[in-house]
């Protein structure tokens, strides 16, 4: 049974402020961010272009952890960009396989082979990565740009069998032009 006295309000009410002020100076006080974890250290590498460092680390990553989807992609995307385009494609081929509800080992790989002039190819893998994900936007994006860079291939074969057709110019003129300011916006 809780007595009560004269003092006992005052004292409950500073007990009561001396608690709410630790609370509240807790609650308050910035605390530090947890530390990255490896995978989130290796995309930061990537982002930061030091992909040698993030190639090492993925690779050492991966002999521990062989199914981690994140870290590689990430591996894939540093061999792109290191000019080893042709592991960069087997990695992201393998993932396909190994992780098909996964869009952007597709979409990667379309930006390859779209990059070879294999559009045919890249379209399908960009159909693909939007089969499996329907609101995948970068997929989207990548497939009007293909359209775009299909069509001027088409305007430009075209021409050739008819040089002085003036249609034909203005229409590669006008996919030219497009293709140049998506590329300027990105």
């Amino acid at each position: 049974m809780f007595l009560r006295t004269p003092l006992t309000r005052p004292l409950l009410a500073l007990l009561l402020c001396a608690w709410l002020g630790g609370a509240l100076a807790q609650a308050t006080t910035p605390r530090e961010p947890p530390p990255l974890t490896e995978p989130q250290q290796i995309e930061q590498l990537v982002r930061e272009r030091k992909y040698a460092d993030a190639l090492k680390r993925a690779d050492d990553w991966l002999v521990k952890n062989p199914r981690n989807a994140q870290v590689r992609f990430l591996r894939a995307i540093a061999l792109a960009e290191t000019g080893k385009g042709a592991d960069a494609q087997a990695a992201l081929e393998a993932m396909t396989s190994e992780f098909p509800e996964l869009p952007e080992p597709y979409n990667n790989l379309a930006v390859m082979h779209a990059a070879a002039g294999r559009y045919e190819l890249a379209r399908s893998l960009l159909q693909r990565a939007i089969d499996v994900a329907p609101n995948y936007l970068t997929a989207r994006e990548n497939l009007g740009d293909l359209h775009i860079a299909m069509a001027a291939d088409v305007y430009t074969r075209a021409l050739a069998l008819d040089p002085n057709n003036a249609s034909l110019k203005a229409r590669l003129q006008a996919a030219t032009e497009a293709a140049g300011r998506l590329r300027s916006a990105r």
